[in-house]
């Protein structure tokens, strides 16, 4: 039998990479700009490494948390610049589809209603 929860490990390393690159492709753009200081790019920059980081320990069982503890951090970048909070907004409705779908998953496989679970 197939894991299913092995290619939510997948998803949530693609998310991550997908979301690290806008994060700090958006620090280039904070770069340029007068009104925001050196700290806070680099607190931007911080969270997009740590994206790339966490797709290592993908497979540990706290690496979730720690994705979406990443997601609270991004939804505060409103405080540096309306952009970063906007971008944290949407990755944070991508990352609360993606659990919803993890969680109707381990509920029907816990229910034996997966088709890898079905006998012929």
């Amino acid at each position: 039998m197939t894991d299913p929860m092995k290619g939510f490990r997948g998803v949530m390393s693609a998310m991550l990479i997908l979301e690290a690159i806008v994060v700090l492709l958006a620090v280039l753009l904070l770069a340029r700009r007068d009104d925001i200081t050196t700290a806070e790019t680099w607190i931007v920059a911080a969270i997009g490494v740590a994206m790339i980081l966490l797709c290592g320990v993908a497979t540990k069982p706290w690496a979730l948390g720690a994705a979406l503890g990443l997601q609270g951090l991004l939804l505060l970048g409103f405080f540096i610049t309306p952009a970063i909070g906007i971008v944290g907004v949407l990755f944070t409705l991508a990352w609360a589809w993606v659990t919803w779908m993890r969680n109707d998953v381990a509920k029907r496989m816990a229910e034996g209603r997966l088709p890898s679970q079905q006998q012929d």
